[in-house]
């Protein structure tokens, strides 16, 4: 096929971001104590079907434009968030006790964290805006992990303050992608490598 007659395809990472963003911009509020800890029930179906879903299109959607790094990232961060709302479902309907397995749900936040301290390593060559994105991202689920393994509430609470920051910071990074797309120029910076 001649490169003219391609079809252009869209950047579904301003999907993903804002799916992640804004799902995460909920959930740290509560784990910031800024939003009482009932509205958790708020977040689970949010988590299921933007932070979850849209992240797991848009990571299908990198498949097709060949980008590996958004195909990991928008399939592994959507798969987190349903495992977290179908955590919270089946502790709430007592399938599980949450409350005994504190230590095995930091332990699993940890190892998200160093599984997104990778995917950071990888933004080194991507544009500044993930680069923080998933700076903040790997140390707030490192302080989650850490503050449910050890017991440790101001760990959690400092995880909760950074993740608004994460989740604010992936909400810019879509917005200004959008912008700077609709716009077919730099509106809105990004830090660009």
């Amino acid at each position: 096929m001649a490169e003219q007659d391609r079809i252009a395809l869209a950047n579904p990472g301003p999907l993903g971001l804002v799916g992640f963003g804004l799902t995460t911009v909920l959930l740290s509020l509560i784990n910031a104590h800024l939003l009482p800890s009932s509205g958790e029930s708020v977040v689970i179906p949010l988590a299921l079907a933007y932070g979850g879903l849209i992240q797991l299109i848009a990571g299908l959607l990198e498949y097709r434009t060949g980008n590996t790094f958004g195909l990991v990232a928008f399939l592994s961060y959507g798969a987190f968030w349903w495992w977290w709302a179908l955590m919270l479902l089946l502790g709430h309907n007592g399938m599980i006790s949450l409350e005994q397995a504190a230590s095995t749900i930091g332990a699993a936040l940890i190892l998200w964290g160093v599984f997104t301290l990778y995917m950071w390593i990888a933004t080194f060559r991507l544009n500044r805006a993930l680069w923080l994105v998933f700076l903040t991202l790997w140390i707030t689920f490192m302080l989650l992990g850490f503050g449910e393994l050890l017991g440790v509430p101001a760990l959690s609470l400092a995880g909760g303050w950074l993740g608004i920051l994460c989740g604010a910071l992936a909400m810019y990074t879509s917005f200004a992608e959008v912008v700077n797309h609709t716009f077919g120029r730099g509106v809105m910076p990004v830090g660009a490598r």
